[in-house]
């Protein structure tokens, strides 16, 4: 196969990837960040109890299935306990650590926390995308952001170390580790308005509401056009060839 045939394949790949996720709603403003694994929601108050973290985990190989996922948590800022979400076709083993600096709370000391989860026997085919959700006890409260390590593994071998974090100032790194933003927490023992005193949406903002949905549903019928073109032309090529 010439480069330049290489080259046509793994643009029309990544055009693929893009499409799926843009259809399904799930593609960032981030440019090329549909290629990395990323975690969602990006953001929770600090010391947040009983939430959900879920990872996207892409595959932008041509000829290679990703087997085997592993997020490593960080033990300087611990989370003492997950629940993993069962996805079909892949096992999931959570490991934990002893911690150097045990967490005193009202219930006891803790003094282990979760370190690593690792999903494998399943695979996630080129130009696919995988979601592997957990549930946790609870997230740290001393710091301002987690950096969630992953190793992306291969069926040929190759293993994508998602690890570095961004700098300040800097551009986004190669290999960007999926990062949790830890957000000032909020007063949960401030009142919350009843369900009756809430103000009804107005006809102007319903009617808003209904344009950007419209302006939503215009730019994925676009994207999915751009799919479709670049489909024709790598078959007119082909066919040329």
């Amino acid at each position: 196969m010439s480069p330049k045939h290489t080259t046509v394949r793994r643009a029309l790949r990544r055009t693929t990837l893009v499409t799926t996720l843009t259809a399904a709603g799930l593609l960032t403003a981030a440019g090329s960040a549909f290629a990395h694994v990323t975690v969602h929601p990006g953001s929770y108050p600090k010391g947040a109890t009983d939430g959900t973290l879920t990872f996207r985990v892409p595959n932008e190989e041509d000829d290679a299935d990703t087997t085997q996922v592993q997020v490593f948590l960080p033990t300087d800022h611990p989370i003492p306990s997950v629940l993993v979400t069962p996805e079909p076709g892949w096992t999931a083993e959570v490991k934990t650590t002893k911690l150097k600096n045990p967490i005193k709370t009202d219930d006891g000391t803790i003094n282990e926390a979760v370190s690593q989860i690792t999903w494998t026997k399943g695979k996630i085919e080129p130009g696919q995308y995988q979601d592997f959700s957990v549930a946790f006890g609870q997230l740290p409260d001393d710091t301002d952001q987690l950096a969630l390590k992953t190793l992306q593994t291969y069926s040929d071998g190759k293993v994508v170390r998602w690890i570095e974090e961004p700098k300040p100032g800097q551009a986004e790194p190669e290999n960007p580790a999926p990062l949790l933003h830890l957000t000032k927490a909020t007063d949960e023992a401030a009142p919350s308005a009843s369900a009756s005193a809430a103000p009804k949406p107005s006809a102007a903002a319903a009617g808003d509401s209904t344009t950007r949905g419209l302006g939503i549903a215009g730019l994925i019928a676009g994207v999915l056009g751009i799919g479709t073109a670049a489909v024709a032309l790598y078959r007119s090529r082909s066919a040329r060839r």
